[in-house]
C-alpha cells in the first residue's frame, strides 16, 4: 500500500497557487482541495455554506463581525440552536480536512492547511508568490477588471488572507519559517514551478510523478 501524504499550498493573490496545485494533483493522481472545503463542512456539520463563507480566507476575514454579522445575516431563530464563532466554524472545517488527509493522499490550498495538518508526518508546506506585474495581468484577465481593480483586489485579498492565518496560526503568513519550501513562480513559470515542486514531493516522500 503506498504512503499517505499531504501537499498544503499558502498562496499570494493571482500568483497561480490555485493552478499549480490543481496540476500538482493531476501529476500525483491525489485529490485537490480549496473551495470545495466549504462545501464538504457544510455537509459534514449540517449548517449552511453561508456560514463558512463568511469567515473564509477568501473574503476580507475581519476578527471583529463575528457573531453580530452572522447573527444579521441568519436571523436570531437560528441563534436559539446554535452559537458559532469564527474560531468554532474554523475547527469544523479543520477536522474536515484532517479527515480527508486521513483517507487519503491530497492537497490542500489555503485556509491555515500548514497549520492545520502540524502533526501530520508526511506533509509538505509551500507558499507560492509571483511578481506583482505578473499577479496584476493575471487577475485582470481572469476577473475581467482593469488593472488598477486588479491591483485593489490584490491588496483587499492578500491582507485578508493575512489576517486569517495569523489570527488562526499565530505564525506570520507568507513567511519562510512557516513554511517547508517558498517559491515564485514568475521565475519559473507555472509549469515548470509544478515540474520542481513535483520532484521536491518526489524525493520527500520517496515516490514517482505521473508523466505529463
Amino acid at each position: 500500500m503506498a504512503q499517505r501524504y499531504v501537499i498544503t499550498i499558502g498562496r499570494q493573490l493571482g500568483s497561480g497557487g490555485r493552478e499549480i496545485g490543481q496540476k500538482l494533483s493531476a501529476r500525483l493522481g491525489i485529490a485537490f482541495y480549496d473551495k470545495e472545503l466549504i462545501r464538504i463542512a457544510s455537509q459534514e456539520s449540517g449548517l449552511k455554506e453561508e456560514f463558512f463563507e463568511r469567515v473564509d480566507e477568501q473574503k476580507h476575514f475581519s476578527l471583529f463581525p463575528g457573531i453580530l454579522g452572522l447573527r444579521t445575516a441568519m436571523g436570531d431563530d437560528f441563534f436559539s440552536n446554535y452559537y458559532l464563532s469564527n474560531e468554532s466554524l474554523f475547527r469544523i472545517q479543520s477536522d474536515v480536512m484532517k479527515k480527508l488527509a486521513a483517507e487519503g493522499s491530497c492537497i490542500f490550498v489555503g485556509r491555515c492547511a500548514d497549520y492545520v495538518m502540524k502533526d501530520e508526518r508526511n506533509c509538505l508546506n509551500l507558499f507560492v508568490s509571483a511578481d506583482m506585474e505578473e499577479r496584476i495581468r493575471r487577475i485582470a484577465q481572469s476577473h475581467k477588471i482593469s488593472e488598477g481593480k486588479a491591483k485593489e483586489l490584490i491588496e483587499r485579498t492578500d491582507k485578508g488572507r493575512s489576517s486569517y492565518y495569523n489570527y488562526f496560526t499565530g505564525k506570520t503568513w507568507g513567511a519562510a519559517e512557516s513554511y517547508h519550501l517558498c517559491i515564485n513562480s514568475s521565475l519559473l513559470g507555472i509549469d515548470e514551478t509544478v515540474r520542481l515542486i513535483c520532484h521536491v514531493a518526489e524525493t520527500r516522500f520517496s515516490l514517482q510523478a505521473r508523466k505529463e
